[in-house]
């Protein structure tokens, strides 16, 4: 681990159950699916950490698949806990896949929404090139944050989800993502997930007006995965867990009691 911090993360439910762990994606933190979380914890022990980068957890110039794998590896570990399942959004669900890879006689099963292992293009460029162009010297509230984000960023519900990352200090507003790591790495965030071979079960879960998970990523699936299972949710996009919770939880659900 390129920082000997270990990532700030969140319990939910009793350390007796089966431990579940559960990543967000690029400019999210670890309270982006604790619908799902809190729908667990009756049953599972439920691990919600902020990647590095992100949210709380430290901040490190590295962002390789590998190296984020390793940083939830050490917090299972200091959790005392030796198998879990994984469940990982976009972003997450790349760490997800790369602990597939590294450890797959820890991880019970995958569950990964709406992303392939493959490499993709430049999908976030324009939200990184807004986020770095925000004036942070004015901005006296979230208010502000939002008017000078519309002109790049039309979507209002985009916009919120990404101003929870800005926090107010005594200096006036900061981000807590680290933007300028996310910029310089982000070539190794698009980047496929390592090539090896997980037989466990993974169900993938696809936004139906997404094209993240599509028929072309079919070959870099079963290159790795030989034991998957694909659902898709009708009218969602790539925030498929926001969307339509009630869905996706079930899913989730009902695929870790097969």
């Amino acid at each position: 681990m390129a920082d000997s911090s270990l990532l700030n993360h969140e319990t939910l439910g009793t350390d007796n159950h089966p431990a579940i762990i559960i990543i967000h994606g690029l400019f999210g933190d670890k309270d982006n699916l604790k619908s799902i979380a809190r729908e667990l914890s009756d049953d599972y022990f439920c691990i919600l950490p902020d990647t590095r980068n992100h949210g709380d957890s430290f901040h490190s110039e590295t962002m390789t698949y590998s190296a984020m794998a390793d940083d939830i590896i050490e917090l299972a570990d200091a959790l005392e806990v030796e198998q879990f399942s994984v469940l990982g959004h976009s972003m997450g669900g790349k760490i997800a896949m790369e602990m597939c890879m590294k450890a797959p006689e820890r991880v019970t099963a995958a569950i990964v929404a709406d992303i392939s292992p493959a490499a993709y293009n430049g999908t976030h460029d324009s939200i990184l090139d807004a986020l770095s162009e925000l004036d942070l010297s004015q901005v006296k509230s979230r208010g502000d944050a939002d008017e000078q984000l519309a002109d790049k960023i039309s979507e209002k519900g985009v916009r919120q989800f990404l101003l929870k990352n800005l926090k107010k200090t005594d200096n006036g507003y900061q981000w807590r993502l680290n933007l300028n790591a996310l910029k310089q790495n982000y070539e190794q965030i698009s980047a496929a997930a390592s090539t090896g071979h997980y037989e466990g079960p993974v169900l993938f879960i696809k936004g139906g007006n997404s094209n993240y998970l599509t028929e072309k990523h079919q070959k870099e699936v079963s290159s790795r995965f030989s034991n998957t299972s694909v659902k898709i949710i009708e009218d969602a996009g790539h925030w498929l867990h926001a969307e339509k919770p009630r869905i996706f939880n079930r899913l989730v659900l009902e695929f870790l009691t097969q």
